[in-house]
């Protein structure tokens, strides 16, 4: 955090520790852990400044969960998916995009405005929905989702070689992603990485022989 940073450090530690779902800013700034106003709340928020890529470099030092295969050799599994942060009534925000939704009962689909974002997880064994969550950006308007999910873990695979999980020799990690994806393109763009995809098929997928 390197404008801002307090107030920064403070506003994470107040939604961390928080005994309830955070409703609005105003309140947050309440918590026990926020020292500050609500207008230190604020300033943070519009002139605070994360290092992202520093942030990226941190969460993939650390320890990193792995899964045991068929063949007793243990390697990482990251999961890649997008989650939505719907806004419909945000008509001032900026950079909102159509985010596809699921609603109660067949063909109810629905396009609502919001954020759309890429996430990139570790995932462990076991009947557990705990992850170690290792990178987050924003899929605005008008981006490639393939390209920018290349990049994506082009990115955090680098950091993984960097900080000595993925070495000569490991099995490499594996991604597993949703139906969305183009598995295909995916793979020929991050062709050169030590990393195997693996991508869930809609039903009426049809394949042709060449």
């Amino acid at each position: 955090m390197t404008r801002r940073g307090d107030t920064l450090f403070e506003l994470t530690d107040a939604v961390a520790c928080g005994s309830s779902p955070v409703a609005d800013l105003a309140r947050l700034s309440l918590e026990i852990e926020h020292h500050r106003g609500h207008g230190g709340l604020y300033d943070g928020l519009n002139a605070g400044v994360i290092d992202t890529s520093r942030l990226r470099q941190l969460t993939c030092t650390g320890p990193l969960p792995r899964i045991t295969g068929p063949d007793g050799r243990t390697r990482i599994v990251l999961a890649v998916d997008v989650s939505n942060w719907l806004h419909p009534d945000a008509a001032t925000s900026p950079a909102r995009s159509f985010c596809h939704t699921y609603a109660r009962g067949a063909g109810q689909a629905q396009m609502i405005p919001g954020w759309a974002y890429s996430f990139i997880a570790a995932l462990e064994t076991g009947a557990s929905s705990w992850t170690a969550l290792l990178d987050v950006i924003r899929i605005r308007p008008g981006d490639d989702a393939t390209a920018v999910t290349a990049t994506q873990l082009r990115q955090v695979i680098d950091e993984l070689i960097h900080a000595g999980h993925v070495a000569a020799g490991d099995p490499p990690p594996l991604v597993v992603m949703d139906a969305g994806y183009d598995v295909t393109r995916l793979a020929w763009l991050l062709a050169d990485l030590p990393v195997t995809l693996i991508g869930r098929l809609r039903s009426d997928r049809v394949f042709h022989a060449p």
